[in-house]
């Protein structure tokens, strides 16, 4: 009886002590590391007042709602780690076998790894307040493997060119993925892919395309890897082959008989060095005084004539073999602009003598319009008078107002041959002004004859009832004696020639 009083008793007081009673149990919220690091995961119990007894400490990894122990601390059994943490997890305060107190159960966790990433419980087990537990939350990161390569050690520029990738930037096995970057002069085009690995990580491969060619040959290629807070930076120098770039120096436009110590050269820009060079002349034979030293044609003696023609230049490397031509001119005698020493293509020559000639015909055309001028001018000082005053006379000269009559007599009635027909009858002319039933003889042919012309004064029109009309003759009418005639077919009266 005594006993059960007892267990009673005990049972009460356990039931009536104060739940909580200010115990806690203090972790950080989370915790990150790269794979591989070694990481700590704290927890501090708070005891109150009036303490309790800490009874056992256990940590729990939780995945996917599922509890797994990792590492348990008793006072009276010691520490235990269980697999597979066995190896890389202990107790930073606690010893094997010695629990002195429990009030700080912060665990160690050596050599992440990816599946270590997850959330852990520190359970505190306490009599009489009962369970206090806390969580916090570990990440695990991976840093990437990153590597630049040139897509071939060598890279050909062929014809036809096209694009291709010329290097690869890969971030490897990263997490959280990485960004890559490119930086270069050249132009081209970055593609990218992103590639889920089973352990969470991600591979970020890039590839930069370009067209190669001569231009491209010894750039730099710069890629850029930021992975968090970091930057990796790798470098490749392009190595890009490519067909001979030829051009043909020494002909300076200025080859003249008798000029000593010409010569042409074969300069070939290629990738690798060229290997042969070919000389010939088109349509014809390279002359008997040459002599060829590798990409060099030395002209023995003085120029002549035989030097003249289109030389051409054939350079091969490995790649291909490509073409340069130079027209040689020979002149009589030396240019007349000064030689400095510098390569005149044919070109410019042509150039030359196009603007020179323009330049010479625009002078030409000036003096032309300044000596028309002159004439028109002076011809038109010739006459004293004015020339508002002047009428055509018979189409073509000029009165006064008050001068000639304004047409010469004419015959009203014409005597016909006997074998006159009606083709030879004037065509009656008819309407204001005009004749009608008037006939007279003339030749139907005669171009003078077609071309009428009406010379009555605008001052004395308005007294006519009709307009006379006139026809031209040859010989022209006699010119009344005080009329004088002008240069221009004209006439003009003394009294306004002298004034």
């Amino acid at each position: 009886m005594a006993m059960l009083a007892t267990f009673w008793i005990v049972l009460l007081v356990a039931l009536n002590a104060p739940a909580g009673n200010g115990q806690s149990v203090q972790t950080d919220p989370s915790k990150s590391g790269f794979v591989g690091d070694t990481v700590e995961l704290r927890c501090v119990f708070i005891n109150g007042k009036p303490p309790v007894k800490i009874s056992q400490v256990t940590w729990q990894k939780v995945i996917n709602g599922t509890k797994q122990n990792v590492a348990t601390a008793n006072p009276d059994l010691g520490v235990s780690v269980l697999p597979p943490f066995k190896d890389r997890v202990s107790f930073k305060h606690l010893r094997q076998r010695s629990t002195s107190t429990l009030e700080d159960t912060t665990i160690v966790v050596s050599n992440l790894r990816l599946s270590d990433e997850a959330g852990y419980i520190c359970e505190y087990t306490t009599f009489p307040a009962g369970n206090r537990e806390n969580t916090v939350n570990l990440t695990v990161f991976a840093r990437p493997v990153t590597k630049m390569t040139l897509t071939s050690p060598t890279i050909v520029a062929r014809t036809p060119r096209r694009k291709m990738p010329v290097a690869t930037c890969m971030s490897a096995n990263g997490k959280p993925p990485s960004v890559i970057k490119w930086d270069t002069t050249l132009k081209g085009e970055a593609t990218f892919q992103e590639t889920r690995n089973p352990n969470g990580t991600v591979t970020v491969r890039s590839n930069y395309i370009v067209l190669p060619s001569r231009e491209t040959h010894r750039q730099k290629l710069s890629c850029i890897v930021t992975y968090r807070a970091e930057r990796f930076i790798e470098s490749v120098i392009l190595n890009v082959q490519y067909e001979p770039e030829v051009k043909i120096e020494g002909f300076d436009g200025n080859w003249y008989l008798n000029r000593q110590d010409v010569k042409l050269t074969c300069n070939a820009d290629a990738n690798p060095a060229v290997t042969v060079y070919q000389w010939k002349l088109l349509n014809g034979s390279l002359p008997n005084n040459i002599e060829i030293k590798n990409n060099t044609l030395f002209f023995k003696g003085p120029v002549t004539y035989e030097f003249g023609g289109t030389y051409v230049c054939d350079a091969t490397n490995s790649i291909g073999t490509r073409s340069g031509l130079v027209e040689v001119n020979v002149t009589e005698f030396p240019n007349s602009l000064p030689f400095d020493g510098r390569e005149i293509p044919v070109e410019e020559h042509s150039s030359g003598a196009v603007i020179g000639g323009a330049v010479g015909g625009v002078a030409l055309l000036v003096a032309a319009i300044a000596l028309l001028v002159f004439f028109l001018r002076r011809r038109q000082r010739t006459f004293k008078g004015d020339y508002s005053t002047k009428k055509h006379v018979f189409g073509n000269g000029y009165s006064k107002a008050s001068g000639m009559p304004a047409h010469p007599p004419m015959t009203k009635n014409l005597q016909y041959p006997d074998d006159s027909d009606d083709e030879k009858k004037p065509a009656q002319i008819s309407g204001p002004g005009g004749f009608e039933g008037g006939d007279r003889d003339f030749d139907g042919n005669s171009e003078d004859l077609k071309r009428p012309y009406f010379t009555v004064d605008e001052g004395e029109s308005r007294d006519y009832d009709e307009r006379t009309l006139a026809f031209q003759y040859d010989p022209e009418p006699e010119i009344a004696d005080d009329m004088v005639s002008q240069t221009d077919g004209s006439v003009i009266s003394k009294k306004e020639w002298y004034v």
